[in-house]
């Protein structure tokens, strides 16, 4: 079975702008996907980026068209200047990580239900009450947000640790098992098409 590393950050609004594509995308080729949230300022940081808030004000602006437009195309709701961000996103990163240790909810409407919680609901996902809605209604159990916290904390550094490794520099990112890789929303349909093997 081929296998779909995917990096994100639940605070990314071009993570929040992939929605659930991606598992359609790993259901209709047979594809396998693990989970791997980073902390995207520190990836930034390692890699040569920079935060939102740090860039010329040119890139800040055309950022901001960007979203406004890929949101349109998608037909998703987005709040430009959300309440909540920068957030702290060790909290809802952990509950991902403990999440898909013990299995059973949809991981896929999990890290959706984080970004849109960001950039569609103007929600503070580092509040316990929010992760536990969120896990909630992914099918999980809420009390994960109270639980697996040295798990989490452990893999969400050896998450990025292995991110820049592999030559991960935001997100979303996508590395399939044969080294391909995929960077950003927008490259879904060619990850689709790398799948079927026409590209």
């Amino acid at each position: 079975m081929t296998q779909i590393d995917y990096y994100f950050s639940t605070q990314s609004p071009f993570t929040y702008l992939a929605g659930t594509r991606l598992e359609e995308i790993a259901a209709r080729a047979g594809a396998g996907i693990s989970y791997k949230p980073v902390d995207i300022l520190a990836l930034f940081t390692r890699t040569g980026g920079q935060s939102p808030k740090d860039r010329h004000p040119s890139r800040q602006e055309y950022r901001l068209q960007e979203l406004r437009r890929q949101a349109a195309k998608l037909a998703m709701p987005i709040t430009l200047r959300p309440a909540y961000f920068p957030v702290n996103t060790a909290p809802s990163s952990y509950a991902i990580i403990a999440a898909q240790a013990q299995g059973g909810g949809d991981l896929g409407a999990l890290v959706h239900g984080f970004t849109r919680a960001v950039w569609a609901e103007d929600r503070d996902i580092a509040d316990d009450a929010v992760i536990r809605d969120v896990l909630s209604h992914a099918g999980f159990d809420p009390k994960l947000a109270d639980s697996g916290l040295l798990l989490g904390a452990e893999t969400y550094m050896r998450n990025l640790e292995e991110a820049v490794a592999r030559g991960v520099f935001g997100a979303p990112f996508y590395i399939c098992d044969d080294g391909e890789k995929f960077w950003g929303q927008d490259r879904l349909e060619d990850l689709d098409l790398h799948l079927q093997g026409r590209l």
